[in-house]
């Protein structure tokens, strides 16, 4: 049963937010002298793999393979050797990533290693080199073709799978996905999984066997290849080891001084409160002992933009190289593009080496930072957890300064297994003999539950699959309802419950027994679309329901309702763009804009006819339990601006919208407009007016980062 991670929901004591707050100096605890002795570059040696390297690639070249690995240990070397031996016998390869920018890193990586011409990339937002040997793409483009070959009753052509960051099967918006994949695909293509944080890869390996009827080995590896050192932090400045140094055997606790401070009535604090903690202090010390470069984990974006402010110039300033180089280096990456060129972040940058990384910034300026770092020329990165994820920015430090983190709805503790993707960022391999992991004290910092986490396994994998309507259609296109039955029979939630796995009222209330809750689930969304004229009572697709499966989006039967209906204008790709981004928008509006005298005439006109004619198709849904998102204006008049050149910089000053949410609005956009354009063969002419609307807003800075 999966165990609970959680904090008191920031009711922690008042006296943690105590009174007493003196200068930062220097220091460290006697103990610690051995341990930054270590602190240096490894000797460079012949290359020789790890013995759980040779086993997997050995694995793979018989059945499947599930690989837990920790962060830098050398997954992605057992990715290449494979990909390697299936290109030298004219096979082809398909390696699936959750992350657009992860994708962008390993089409790099695999084109320099087997060159261009023989490694293609597919984003949505990119599509080079389709029929290479080897294509690195999103999971949802692979789950797509998966869905198209179903359709065709054309085998996929790969000979190889790799499923990177497998414990995104586990994730609550994205699992389905992967899921999907792993049921669809053919048992003839070899699967290969790569995760550093999976508590349950033999329970996952047994599902696999059961659907698919093959063996799945696990290969575990629990030693990381640079060892991890936790320290803490005095408010003071000196630093201690964060836990006690214990006979082989005994279970770890906190340092006995680490011990006294987490439990004492009255502690002095790092900063006042409600503020940030002295960062140029900080980064003086953690220099003083040579543990920079640092990635700072902070709760939020304004955190981290807030963060670099208080950096300043002094460590730079020592080291007069570094600076011309960094400079020399932006000016590079910034050339040619006047968005990042005047980056309201750059003198920052310039003169502190420190950053902030975040989803609010324009993708390109993450990129600008993100190449910073991996190049060394940083000493500070400010970030939210989501930079833990997935893309290689090692630093020989990682500082967290919170126990908790943000769900989206409340605060909760980090788990296991999201301490160990941010701690896995410590220590870099071949640069580092050692890295550490360094604890601040704040209000939001729980001493005594970090050191839970210090050697707390991963958590295990949960199912997260969801009926979806773009499923249904999908399915449906391909399969009678008995044949989908079969399939959810396939899924791990089933697996899960049917094998005793999956217990109790939290069970029972998501999954049902066994199937039920799927296919009851499944039935509901058919049912509703057969109303709808989407399903024929015998549960196949109309025609309607034919081209409808074809949008694969997020409301794919909104589109489809707005289409058959002509509420969607036909030959103004401006406008369609502006009405298919009300659609994709994920934020709320109280002060939507909708009845501004400056709001053109057009928009509002087209807008307010589409709403109105789709109101009684989104009640339908509602009144059936299904999501219909609510259309504000606000996004749709902001892509119009976009649409029509207004500056950048002007449109965002003047929105609610961060830079990286307002390129990420885009985006989502043109996902849903390159779906559109597919239905030439139906709707030729909104189709036309979608692949216009595309060139419209997909330009700089929004393209750059695919540039």
């Amino acid at each position: 049963m999966r165990k609970k991670f959680y904090l008191p929901k920031r009711s922690y004591k008042k006296s943690e937010e105590n009174t007493e707050i003196k200068q930062l100096k220097p220091g460290s605890e006697k103990s610690l002298k051995h341990v930054f002795k270590k602190i240096g570059i490894p000797e460079e040696n012949l290359f020789v793999p790890d013995p759980f390297q040779l086993q997997a690639i050995k694995a793979i070249m018989k059945s499947d393979c599930l690989v837990t690995a920790p962060t830098g240990s050398g997954k992605t070397w057992i990715a290449e050797q494979v990909a390697q031996k299936v290109i030298e016998k004219k096979g082809r390869v398909w390696y699936a990533t959750p992350l657009k920018a992860l994708t962008n890193s390993i089409h790099a990586q695999f084109s320099k290693l087997f060159g261009k011409e023989n490694v293609g990339i597919l984003t949505g937002d990119i599509k080079e080199n389709p029929d290479a040997a080897i294509v690195i793409g999103t999971t949802e483009i692979l789950r797509n073709q998966l869905y198209d070959a179903m359709y065709t009753g054309e085998n996929l052509t790969c000979d190889l799978i790799i499923l990177d960051e497998a414990h995104f099967l586990g994730d609550e918006q994205r699992g389905v996905v992967w899921e999907e994949i792993m049921i669809y695909l053919p048992v003839r293509i070899p699967l290969l999984l790569l995760s550093a944080t999976i508590g349950n890869p033999f329970q996952i390996a047994k599902w696999l066997e059961s659907i698919r009827g093959k063996k799945c080995h696990v290969i575990e590896n629990h030693d990381r290849p640079v060892p991890l050192f936790p320290l803490f932090m005095h408010p003071s400045g000196t630093l201690f080891p964060l836990m006690e140094s214990l006979a082989a055997g005994q279970k770890q606790k906190l340092h006995k001084k680490v011990f006294k401070f987490a439990n004492a009535k009255n502690r002095p604090s790092m900063g006042h409160a409600g503020q940030l903690p002295p960062f140029a202090d900080i980064l003086q010390i953690l220099d003083r002992y040579h543990l920079l470069p640092a990635i700072f984990f902070l709760k939020s974006r304004a955190e981290c933009d807030q963060a670099i402010k208080l950096c300043n110039s002094s460590l730079l300033s020592k080291n007069p190289q570094k600076k011309e180089a960094l400079r020399n280096r932006i000016n590079e990456l910034v050339s040619g593009n006047p968005h990042l060129a005047d980056h309201k972040h750059r003198s920052f940058l310039e003169q502190t080496a420190a950053a902030s990384h975040h989803s609010g910034h324009l993708p390109a300026w993450k990129v600008v930072v993100e190449t910073l770092m991996a190049g060394g020329l940083l000493d500070a990165m400010f970030a939210t957890s989501t930079v833990a994820a997935g893309v290689n920015f090692p630093a020989r430090s990682v500082v967290v300064l919170n126990s908790d983190r943000f769900n989206g709805v409340e605060f909760m503790g980090l788990t296991p297994s999201e301490f160990q993707q941010m701690t896995g960022r410590a220590g870099r391999r071949g640069m580092d003999n050692i890295g550490f992991a360094i604890v601040l004290p704040g209000k939001f910092m729980d001493l005594n539950y970090v050191a839970k986490l210090i050697n707390s396994p991963p958590l295990d994998i949960e199912s997260q699959i969801t009926i979806n309507f773009s499923m249904v259609l999908n399915l449906l296109l391909s399969h009678t309802p008995d044949q989908i039955k079969l399939l959810l029979e396939k899924s791990f939630a089933s697996h899960l419950i049917l094998s005793g796995k999956k217990k109790g009222k939290k069970a029972r209330k998501k999954f049902g027994t066994g199937l039920e809750f799927l296919w009851n689930d499944f039935l509901d969304h058919m049912d509703f679309m057969i109303d709808e004229k989407f399903v024929t009572e015998q549960g196949t697709l109309t025609d309607d329901g034919i081209w409808a499966s074809k949008l694969r989006i997020d409301a794919p039967l909104l589109v489809a309702q707005a289409i058959r209906e002509n509420l969607l204008p036909q030959k103004n790709p401006a406008l369609l763009a502006c009405i298919i981004g009300s659609f994709v928008n994920e934020k709320e509006f109280t002060d939507d804009p909708l009845y501004s005298q400056a709001l053109p005439k057009r928009l509002k006109d087209v807008f307010l006819d589409a709403r109105k004619g789709l109101k009684p198709f989104a009640i339908k849904l509602l009144e059936k339990g299904f999501d219909a998102p609510n259309l504000f204006i606000q996004p749709s008049l902001l892509i119009y601006l976009w649409a029509h050149d207004e500056p950048w910089e002007d449109i965002v000053t003047g929105s609610d919208f961060a830079e990286g949410d307002l390129a990420r609005l885009i985006l989502r956009t043109g996902d849903n407009l390159r779906q559109i354009a597919k239905l030439e063969e139906t709707f030729p002419i909104i189709a036309k007016t979608a692949k216009q609307a595309l060139d419209l807003i997909l330009k700089e800075p929004i393209v750059t980062l695919y540039n």
